[in-house]
């Protein structure tokens, strides 16, 4: 018999900045709770695929445990659960026999990787206690398995979220089939070097209130193919793990992000002044394309919007990802 955590966060929006960044570690995301009024019932009452799931879990046997998180340390301790039984080096590490079983309930990529962000915080050692039994191309031992209960129908439309493009079941009961009989499916994970993670892409770029994107410049650079010195005005950047950015408007910018092959895929989109025989001046896109291990993004001036599985943010720095390949894992059916 298994037990399973059906994990959810305190809040329906994207912005995992709503766990831990800015907001004293809150989940909620309520701007009541910070008035002094209750917090909204939305954050109180269980969400019916949620029920739904936990039943048909209970249905299969298992001893099930909702909890609504609405801190990092209530996302940790329910994180804990997954421990492996005490290591010489002191190290936290994931119990590869666990029989605690997680599944996550989403509204969001966003909140997905709240968790995942949790995840190898608690259980990525300090470079200087490096283990020996850590896989030499990594950072993080192979994390538990997720599994992935979609809050909301599939989105439609150019943008889908990850659930949508790994093909993992939506349907309560479906998920929790795959949590308790399926197998784990294993992932490859962006990690940079602001402390966070990357479950499916970044886009960055900003438009005007037309709908025009605007040129930005910056140093764009994948292990060691320059996609961009910083002296071209760029007006997108794509960094894909999976495919949940591969398209802007119609333009492709990633033609093949593999989710499992190790390697990211990053694109920069530059607007070029083409000169036909006959004098007239024409703007045509050009999409430089790499892949690696590792990108770097150094804006050039003032800071750059950026998506990063849905959240929004501005970067003003040089800012790393890298690939931890398969460091991660869903439960498939």
């Amino acid at each position: 018999m298994y037990d399973v955590v059906l994990l959810t966060l305190g809040s329906e929006r994207d912005a995992p900045g709503s766990c831990g960044s800015g907001s004293g570690g809150g989940c909620c995301g309520n701007s009541g709770a910070a008035s002094g009024e209750p917090p909204a019932e939305r954050c109180e009452t269980p969400r019916v695929p949620v029920l739904a799931c936990a039943d048909a879990l209970a249905a299969r046997g298992a001893r099930v445990d909702p909890v609504t998180a609405r801190s990092d340390a209530e996302i940790d301790d329910v994180l804990s659960r997954l421990d492996g039984p005490p290591r010489p080096d002191g190290l936290n590490w994931p119990d590869a026999d666990a029989r605690t079983r997680l599944v996550v309930g989403t509204a969001s990529d966003a909140q997905l990787r709240t968790v995942l962000r949790r995840l190898v915080r608690r259980y990525a050692p300090p470079a200087s206690r490096r283990p020996a039994d850590l896989p030499a191309d990594r950072t993080v031992p192979d994390l538990p398995p997720v599994g992935v209960l979609p809050l909301d129908p599939v989105r439609g439309g150019s943008h889908r979220d990850l659930a949508a493009q790994l093909g993992l079941p939506r349907d309560p009961v479906a998920v929790a089939a795959a949590v308790l009989e399926g197998t784990p499916r294993r992932l490859d994970l962006l990690r940079n070097d602001g402390g966070s993670v990357t479950l499916d892409g970044a886009l960055f770029g900003a438009a005007d209130e037309g709908g025009r994107p605007l040129h930005w410049r910056g140093r764009v650079e994948v292990d060691d193919t320059l996609l961009s010195t910083g002296d071209d005005p760029l007006l997108a950047c794509a960094i894909g793990n999976a495919g949940g950015y591969a398209r802007l408007a119609d333009v492709t910018l990633l033609t093949a992000p593999d989710p499992g092959d190790g390697l990211v895929e990053v694109a920069v989109a530059v607007p070029v002044v083409a000169q036909s025989r006959w004098g007239r001046r024409r703007v045509r896109l050009e999409v430089r394309r790499a892949r690696g291990r590792a990108v770097a993004v150094v804006p050039r001036e003032g800071t750059v919007p950026f998506l990063d599985d849905g959240a929004e943010g501005e970067l003003s720095r040089k800012r790393s990802w890298w690939t931890e390949p398969g460091a991660w894992a869903v439960w498939a059916a």
